[in-house]
């Protein structure tokens, strides 16, 4: 609409501005709204469609979320303890820039980007535009919960056990959590000692691989993710697997029955379908996953400006992850490689792996709010068990809307391809969104 001039850049971001501050007071999606500065953007990018430029974002804005920098903003990562505004923008933001978005404001986060719920002392709670009173997840709930209810049309998430998945399952969108180092982490990079990404939140395939395209630092050919969206995944082998791969939790007989009956559209589409499980290690995932989770926290603590204003289990996290030492985490990292490949055969005999989204729907807001740090990991844990796993061996996944549960919630399920093959995610992803479209579903606070 913007190339042929249908809509001017100007009066689309005044669209969102006004849905902002209609709408924003009930969810609490932005930190911060860059109004002033998002209208030079935007006027800025409405000559250059004049004057015939085409750049794949240009004059669309982009929500970012509040862990990545942002020239002349804080990076408050859901703190008090933050420090002053930072001089430049993130790798992440120069190329969405480049690409003429215009940046539209700052999400919230929770803490640190903790934990699956974006609630924080400081910032308050986010909610989900699908029903008030529960988390969009997190940590990316800001992002999610704007591009759900229509105040973004697209947002910059990151990922470290699902935090793109999460609120992304929750809200109905969906999210990439691109192979590690896909998207740059510069200026933080190495976040959570490899475990964290940056990646898009979407309303579609075609607006994440345009996402991925102008952002992608990995070698890889221009435009091959909007080229992979927009073509036929081909006949795939396709491992439909429920088996948890944490600890015992129970899922739910809904996400339950949304895997089956995706599986069940996969065949249709013409693809095999086979029950089959990766082999997780348990104790292996766990014990190299969490002590680098925690460290990653103990170093983001450190990085505050002020830490004595971290809440009280942020700071109790921080001290546990202090005593995982350099030395720890080097020989975690060593490690990773033959765990992931027990982990990675499953893909010798199939090209994706299927598995449900949530294992649950969201908590209600404040949940957690009077629990320990260790309550509060244990309990979100067996809601989320399907994610983290793919953080630790950093290949691409992703999570398409399925349906709805009997709270009138979103539900998705998960596909997870081979390393570095997006390619094959979007195609897929993109099969299954032109059979069963789910862009067109708008949450009551919309």
């Amino acid at each position: 609409m913007l190339a042929t001039g249908e809509v001017r850049a100007p009066d689309l971001l005044e669209v969102y501005l006004d849905r902002i501050a209609r709408l924003d007071s009930k969810l609490r999606c932005y930190r911060v709204v860059l109004a002033d500065s998002a209208r030079e953007d935007a006027a800025a990018a409405q000559e250059l469609l004049e004057a015939g430029e085409r750049l794949p974002l240009l004059g669309v804005p982009i929500a970012i979320k509040d862990d990545v920098d942002v020239a002349g903003e804080v990076t408050a990562c859901g703190s008090g303890g933050h420090g002053p505004a930072v001089s430049s923008d993130a790798e992440v933001v120069r190329r969405l820039r480049a690409a003429g978005a215009v940046i539209l404001g700052k999400t919230q986060v929770p803490e640190l980007m903790i934990f699956p719920f974006t609630e924080s002392l400081t910032f308050g709670a986010t909610r989900n535009p699908w029903h008030l009173g529960r988390t969009p997840g997190g940590s990316s709930g800001g992002s999610a919960a704007a591009v759900a209810a229509g105040l973004a049309p697209l947002a910059l998430g990151s990922d470290g056990g699902g935090s793109i998945r999460i609120p992304s399952s929750w809200c109905g969108l969906f999210g990439v959590k691109p192979q590690r180092d896909r998207v740059s982490l510069e200026p933080h990079d190495n976040a959570w000692h490899g475990l964290s990404v940056n990646g898009p939140i979407a309303r579609s395939v075609l607006d994440a691989a345009i996402f991925l395209d102008v952002t992608a630092s990995a070698p890889g050919s221009d435009g091959e993710f909007v080229a992979a969206a927009t073509r036929e995944p081909g006949k795939l082998r396709i491992a439909l697997s429920t088996k948890v791969p944490t600890f015992p939790v129970r899922v739910g007989r809904q996400q339950l029955a949304a895997v089956e009956k995706a599986g069940a559209l996969l065949r249709e589409l013409g693809h095999e379908v086979v029950t089959a499980d990766p082999d997780y290690p348990l104790a292996q995932i766990y014990g190299n996953f969490l002590p680098r989770y925690l460290r990653g926290i103990s170093d983001d603590a450190d990085a505050q400006a002020y830490p004595e204003r971290l809440e009280a289990r942020t700071r109790n996290m921080a001290r546990a992850g202090s005593f995982v030492s350099d030395r720890r985490i080097a020989a975690l990292r060593g490690a990773e490689e033959r765990v992931a490949a027990r982990i990675q055969s499953i893909f010798d005999d199939v090209d994706v792996v299927l598995t449900p989204g949530t294992a649950a729907g969201p908590s209600r807001i404040g949940a957690y709010r009077h629990r320990g740090w260790v309550s509060t990991l244990l309990a979100v844990a067996q809601q989320v068990p399907y994610f983290p796993v793919w953080n630790f061996t950093g290949q691409p996944a992703a999570v398409v809307p399925w349906d709805f549960d009997g709270a009138g919630l979103p539900l998705s399920v998960q596909l997870v391809g081979r390393p570095y093959d997006e390619a094959t995610l979007l195609s897929l992803s993109a099969q299954i969104e032109a059979a069963r479209p789910w862009a067109h579903r708008r949450p009551p606070v919309s």
